[in-house]
C-alpha cells in the first residue's frame, strides 16, 4: 500500500479517519515506500483493518468474520468424485 493512499481512505463502517500503524515496509526500485504489513485503526468506531502483502483489507468486520461453514461449503472438494458405473448382467 502506498502511504499517500491515507489521504483518501476512510473507515468503511462509520466514514471516520483512519490511523496507520506500520509493521513492515519495502523500498521500491523507484525509491517510493510500500507498506507491506500494518493496521488501519478507526478511533471513531474502534474497528481495525489489516494490511497484508501490501493490500489493505477494508471489508467491514461483519463481512470479514464469515462463518466457517460458509468457508467449508465454498472450498473445492479434495477427493475427486468417481462416477458410478453399474452394468446390467
Amino acid at each position: 500500500m502506498q502511504p499517500d493512499l491515507m489521504e483518501i481512505l476512510a473507515c468503511p463502517v462509520c466514514k471516520g479517519a483512519l490511523t496507520l500503524t506500520v509493521e513492515r515496509t519495502e523500498t521500491l526500485d523507484d525509491g517510493r515506500e510500500e507498506i507491506l504489513a500494518g493496521t488501519l485503526h478507526c478511533a471513531d468506531c474502534g474497528h481495525a483493518y489489516r494490511i497484508d502483502d501490501g493490500l489493505p483489507n477494508l471489508l467491514p468486520p461483519a463481512l470479514n468474520e464469515m462463518p466457517a461453514a460458509l468457508d467449508a461449503a465454498s472450498a473445492p472438494s479434495s477427493t475427486p468424485s468417481t462416477p458410478s458405473t453399474e452394468r446390467d448382467s
